[in-house]
């Protein structure tokens, strides 16, 4: 089948890798991809959030499937304009993608659902976000209501900087904060059934030992070793398919991946939050031990074929990745540096990297170019031997300026 991968970041260079690799993948492209996803497909520069662009390019390329990787997209009706066009699309249409791209609406859906998550009040106004943080307490949880990359969620114990963030936002989700280890799982959806990936854990603040701001994730690894049995079904039967089931109640039936975050709390299984997409970089992790070919199974989701019973296949072993970020990440990141070191770093047994933001400068030298900018991934027969060829790999890369984090999966090992 000739595919058409939308995005520019780690999330669409660890996709292009895994379809690369499927044998009914004839022909690959991306829209506008990286430097790293040149090397394996063939990349074409568009706005891949423009429907009417996304739409042309499909068609005369003769796609066959359109894979959809950021959320913007999707929150811009792509994903119903490639549909009209009559060409298979893996990813939601704009009516089901506010999921994600409205934390009011993803609430209004769980209510009606019965899915567990955290009590929350919609605010817009200054007052009613003071009575809130009044009635939850610290710590406090802010989250602007729309689209923010990742990164619209505030979790602090200061009031001040909780108000700030609430003032900033246009609507805001107040809500409890839920105690207990997060996890990140992953559900294919073809619009009535729904089939689970690994679980995975993300590391979502920017310094060790969960110091620092959130950002987009700085890295994740998989398996959970303690994560309880059953984890996945439970999941599956009290979160996933109740809100795939809810969505096609309301005719806006749910096609693609659904993005659970769910915080394993001292009553239980709560939701965090959905995503429309593969979350970034939990996806990296997942797909590095997916054996089943994913370019077959994201088509049965888009011409909704997906068995219920069907369970992927998965490699033995662990997989951990390593965000290396820019200067300046999360707030300023710094943009133009060279990266270096990346043959040595593939080099390691076990390890190689993804792009995540980088470019090209006019001399041909590959640069940074966003805040997350390499994915160092490291894979092997356990956690500990997969974490070491990670920051093995990372410590070959020179970027200046360039931090990560050290702990990584490290209280996951023994």
């Amino acid at each position: 089948m000739r595919v058409l991968l939308l995005g520019s970041g780690g999330r669409e260079h660890a996709l292009a890798r895994a379809l690369h690799r499927d044998p009914a993948v004839t022909a690959l492209h991306c829209a506008p991809g990286n430097p790293g996803t040149a090397e394996i497909a063939a990349n074409h520069q568009l706005d891949p959030t423009d429907p009417t662009a996304v739409r042309e390019l499909a068609g005369r390329l003769g796609i066959e499937l359109v894979v959809v990787g950021p959320e913007a997209v999707l929150v811009e009706g792509v994903g119903d304009a490639v549909r009209a066009a009559g060409i298979p699309c893996f990813g939601p249409d704009r009516a089901a993608a506010r999921i994600e791209g409205s934390k009011a609406f993803a609430k209004e859906v769980m209510a009606d659902a019965g899915v567990p998550t955290a009590e929350a009040r919609v605010c817009e106004t200054a007052s009613q976000a003071e009575e809130a943080l009044d009635a939850f307490g610290p710590p406090y949880v802010v989250k602007d209501d729309g689209l923010a990359a990742g990164k619209g969620v505030v979790v602090t114990d200061d009031r001040e900087a909780a108000a700030e963030h609430a003032a900033s936002c246009e609507r805001v989700v107040i809500e409890e904060f839920l105690d207990g280890p997060e996890v990140s799982l992953f559900a294919l959806c073809d619009g009535q059934h729904a089939v689970p990936l690994l679980p995975a854990q993300d590391f979502k603040r920017a310094y060790d030992g969960g110091e620092g701001p959130n950002t987009g994730g700085m890295g994740a690894y998989t398996p959970l070793p303690w994560a309880p049995p059953g984890l996945v079904d439970e999941a599956m039967s009290t979160v996933v398919q109740p809100v795939v089931d809810e969505l096609r109640r309301r005719e806006t039936p749910y096609v693609g991946v659904l993005y659970a975050g769910l915080a394993l709390t001292s009553r239980g299984v709560r939701v965090i939050e959905f995503n429309a997409r593969f979350g970034d970089p939990e996806v990296q992790v997942v797909l590095d031990r997916l054996a089943t070919p994913l370019g077959t199974l994201l088509q049965s989701c888009a011409i909704g074929g997906l068995d219920p019973a069907f369970r992927p296949e998965w490699r033995p072993g662990a997989a951990v990745t390593v965000v290396v970020a820019a200067e300046g990440y999360p707030a300023a990141p710094v943009k133009g540096d060279e990266i270096t070191g990346l043959d040595e770093a593939d080099a390691v047994e076990g390890a190689y990297v993804l792009h995540a933001g980088t470019a090209r400068d006019a001399e041909g030298r590959l640069v940074s170019g966003g805040g997350r900018v390499l994915d160092v991934v490291g894979s092997g027969p356990d956690l500990a031997a997969a974490r070491a060829a990670a920051y093995e790999a990372v410590a070959r890369i020179g970027l200046r300026g360039a931090h990560h984090r050290t702990d990584i999966a490290l209280g996951a090992t023994p």
